[in-house]
């Protein structure tokens, strides 16, 4: 595994953050064409909740698997991580999902988009003023604007956008968001005294039985599918197990804005890959693409470098206190 010293440098986490953002941007194409091949209705939710499942349950699995492989001992939590485990599969695996599949189902697909780009200001938010993990600047508030805007324009593109709001639609798919910003704090801090990599595979494993449940429970079922649609739930799996654990590494060594502000790729990727795959929006490579593009690349620049101007700063006057 990495060490510390090499996680903190820029372009490290440049890299580690746009292959999670990008792996993430592919699931939405992934979880279109997994519909199809497991023949999931729009409107089936229980069906929706079961796939996510077992998505989960098998990348809870991977990441158990191949943590204990790179550590060369199984991997066990011991008895004081269970309580880490246990939020973070409910914050961040569960109720997330659950309100983002009753989200999508009442709410139109560039609505969605763009208030679940709103996860990074909340990231941020949470992170600055409420537990103080670092300072809330000028600098991080213009860059994530700017982020977010490149997001609006790459959804308005497509059109669909209108002001009807409904709890069970808008409200849903913001009130996952929020679950997601949530557990980013909630990584950074239990990381602190846990492995990243336990804590991602097991909360995946428990969140991943409980949508299970939950979603057969409620009438939920799945058509025993093809060879391609066993190996695109394999891929999610692995989508799931890649992104979120090096995400809750680069969350343990980083500030939280430093790499949340990256999420605003997620939904960058995900246009473009679903244009490229499900032929959805010729837009994607239009002049609002490209301007959409150079925002969010802005936006992550300019709290990049306020995150490590102020991190110089702490480093000195630390340096200063110790001489």
């Amino acid at each position: 595994m990495l060490k510390k010293e090499t996680l903190t440098k820029t372009p490290v986490i440049c890299l580690l953050a746009l292959i999670s953002c990008f792996l993430w941007g592919s699931a939405v194409p992934s979880i279109k064409i997994g519909y199809q091949l497991f023949s999931i209705a729009s409107d089936d939710f229980a069906s929706q909740l079961l796939f996510a499942g077992i998505r989960f349950t098998l990348a809870g699995i991977l990441v158990i698997i191949l943590g204990s492989l790179l550590q060369k001992k199984f991997l066990l939590p011991r008895r004081a991580a269970w309580a880490p485990i246990i939020k973070l599969a409910l914050i961040q695996t569960f109720l997330q999902y659950v309100f983002f599949y009753m989200g999508l189902a009442h709410a139109s697909g560039v609505k969605s988009a763009i208030i679940v780009a709103s996860n990074v200001f909340l990231s941020i938010l949470i992170a600055t003023l409420v537990v103080r993990y670092e300072k809330f600047t000028l600098m991080k508030f213009i860059g994530c604007l700017l982020g977010f805007s490149g997001i609006v324009i790459i959804n308005l593109a497509g059109g669909g956008l209108d002001m009807s709001l409904s709890l069970k639609g808008e409200g849903a798919v913001f009130l996952s968001a929020l679950s997601y910003s949530i557990s980013s704090v909630l990584i950074k801090k239990y990381s602190a005294d846990e492995n990243p990599v336990l804590l991602s595979g097991y909360q995946f494993l428990l969140g991943g039985i409980l949508l299970c449940i939950c979603g057969f429970a409620t009438g939920g079922r799945l058509n025993v599918p093809s060879i391609a649609g066993a190996a695109l739930l394999f891929y999610m799996a692995i989508i799931s197990a890649v992104a979120f654990t090096l995400w809750g590494i680069l969350l343990k060594y980083n500030p939280v804005s430093q790499v949340s502000v990256f999420g605003f790729m997620n939904p960058v990727f995900g246009f473009l890959l679903s244009a490229i795959f499900l032929q959805e929006r010729n837009q994607a490579f239009s002049f609002n693409g490209l301007i959409s593009l150079l925002l969010v690349c802005v936006g992550i620049y300019i709290v990049n470098r306020d995150a490590k101007i102020e991190s110089s700063a702490h480093e000195t006057v630390s340096d200063t206190d110790n001489g």
